[in-house]
């Protein structure tokens, strides 16, 4: 996957646990645990931004973009 989700990195520099994480943003620690491996296919809004209200963190601090080694580039229309 291209998004790359950095959560565990991020509660580690704020010293907290995903147990108080997930009581404070009311997600079970199992779901939070997927979400910290990178197995979802997509995030709430909403709990992004618990979570962020929670670390004291902005989104891109969450979230990083690697592009695939084997993806195709995006082909731009040669004609005007």
């Amino acid at each position: 996957m291209s998004i790359v989700i950095t959560l565990d990195i991020m509660l580690a520099k704020r010293k907290a646990k995903s147990k108080d994480l997930a009581a404070a943003i009311g997600i079970t620690e199992q779901n939070l645990s997927l979400l910290k491996q990178g197995k979802v296919k997509g995030v709430r809004l909403e709990t992004l931004e618990a979570i962020c209200r929670y670390l004291d963190c902005q989104p891109g601090d969450l979230l990083t973009y690697q592009p695939d080694s084997g993806s195709a580039e995006i082909e731009s229309d040669p004609t005007p």
